[in-house]
């Protein structure tokens, strides 16, 4: 891969977020002539932006010494003198493999995160995830949608048991007047008759309790019964109680008593 030293450098330094950034140990192999292997440590300061990892020799230094392209790598931890390491290893054979060791576990831990979310190949499994969940979000959006809604107004107090009409067909007229025991009840029977209404007051200068002048004794009891389904008759019994106390009030006034 070829890249431009200049842009590469610039990203580096410009004022780009950074993903992660903090002192490492690299390991540096050296060969000698006599085929003697010398392991050291150089502690560099790393920049991670995107899927490119940048170190640089001292934390203010202006050009980077090194870079590492995060493309077709695994990271993981590895068996090394030093404690806390770590290695970025590629699948390609005979490809270098970057061995860093952090200051402390977490440190570690926080470097191997976010080394491993770095590459186009982690984003690219996130983005599919994201593409499914919004798959499935809006079918279930649209399903929501299709299903019927609930109604409104009238049709939902029809929807109600509770609320459905007493009478299924025309009231049986009598005497001009609806009958109470013209329809069917919710019950699948006829319906009830009304409740039986309070005790009329009686008329004004009489004891509390004691009946209506002028109301003969068979009609102080109420007409209201399973019997009693007209009310036709029921307007006719309070009728007469008016009636009695209207002649009463007249009589009053002929007398001179207001």
């Amino acid at each position: 891969m070829k890249l431009n030293e200049r842009s590469v450098a610039h990203y580096a330094t410009c004022d780009s977020p950074t993903d992660h950034a903090g002192f490492l140990r690299k390991r540096v192999e050296r060969h000698h002539h006599h085929a003697h292997h010398g392991t050291s440590y150089q502690r560099r300061w790393f920049v991670l932006k995107g899927n490119l990892l940048f170190y640089f020799e001292e934390r203010d230094s202006r050009e980077p010494v090194g870079l590492v392209v995060l493309e077709g790598c695994t990271v993981e931890l590895c068996e090394a003198a030093e404690e806390f390491a770590f290695a970025i290893r590629f699948d390609d054979a005979g490809a270098k493999a970057y061995v860093l060791v952090a200051d402390g576990q977490a440190a570690m831990e926080a470097w191997v995160k976010a080394l491993s979310r770095a590459s186009f190949d982690y984003m690219r499994l996130v983005v599919r995830e994201l593409e499914k969940q919004l798959e499935e979000a809006c079918t279930s959006l649209a399903a929501c949608r299709k299903s019927p809604r609930r109604s409104s107004g009238r049709k939902r107090h029809l929807s109600n048991p509770a609320l459905l009409p007493v009478q299924e067909k025309p009231a049986v007229l009598e005497n001009g007047y609806s009958t109470w025991g013209s329809g069917p009840d919710r019950d699948g029977g006829h319906s009830k008759p009304p409740p039986l209404p309070p005790r009329r007051r009686s008329a004004a200068g009489s004891t509390a309790g004691s009946p209506a002048a002028g109301l003969s004794p068979a009609l102080q009891e109420s007409p209201v019964s399973p019997e009693t389904a007209c009310f036709a008759k029921l307007h006719h019994w309070y009728g007469q109680e008016i009636a009695a106390l209207r002649r009463e009030w007249q009589e009053r006034q002929k007398r001179g008593h207001p």
